[in-house]
């Protein structure tokens, strides 16, 4: 099965909002999962609903399906890095959805960082065992929705949405165009 690379091209915003759902792609909830995979919640404050959470994971395999072509992607330390300063500088803090499907109001990111160090990183704190480059994300939940959502685990994790360029596409459209240009300097 192919595995592309999804990286961020001039002219593309990357990430437009967070999503919360049920399973995120990248596998890893807002939570910490031992081996039986049982769930506790990492909540920075419940009193204050702050949840924490992965965003992206560097270099994890995310498997896709379009119609009948099958495939997995990944987003690189350097992908993940871009992706987490343009959603800030884009100012899409509090876009958020529930399962990629429906807007919500009342959620918004109130800290974002990259894992630097896998031991001393604050993530470790919450019982999260992620690698370095990994963004993480703390999240505001003022909506009553959502918040008894997480309760109640039918949500547990987030999810990104955006736009990304196909490293392998781009590659293409790259051989593509210096075959054009070699044919029209052939021509002449």
């Amino acid at each position: 099965m192919r595995i592309v690379e999804l990286i961020i091209e001039k002219d593309i915003d990357g990430i437009d909002a967070v999503s919360v759902v049920d399973f995120p792609a990248i596998e890893s909830n807002f939570i910490a999962l031992n081996k039986e995979h049982e769930i506790k919640l990492a909540q920075v404050d419940s009193e204050k609903r702050i949840l924490m959470g992965a965003a992206l994971i560097p270099n994890k395999q995310i498997y896709r399906k379009v119609e009948e072509d099958e495939f997995y992607v990944f987003f690189s330390k350097d992908t993940v890095k871009k992706a987490s300063e343009l959603f800030l500088q884009n100012g899409n803090q509090s876009n958020a959805t529930l399962q990629h499907q429906s807007k919500i109001d009342g959620m918004t990111v109130v800290e974002s960082w990259i894992i630097e160090d896998e031991q001393m990183d604050k993530s470790k704190k919450y019982g999260f065992s992620l690698p370095v480059g990994t963004w993480m994300i703390s999240m505001k939940v003022e909506n009553d929705e959502i918040w008894q959502k997480v309760k109640d685990g039918e949500v547990k994790g987030f999810s990104i949405e955006g736009f990304f360029a196909d490293r392998l596409q781009m590659q293409k459209d790259e051989e593509l165009i210096n075959q054009i240009i070699e044919i029209l300097n052939n021509g002449r």
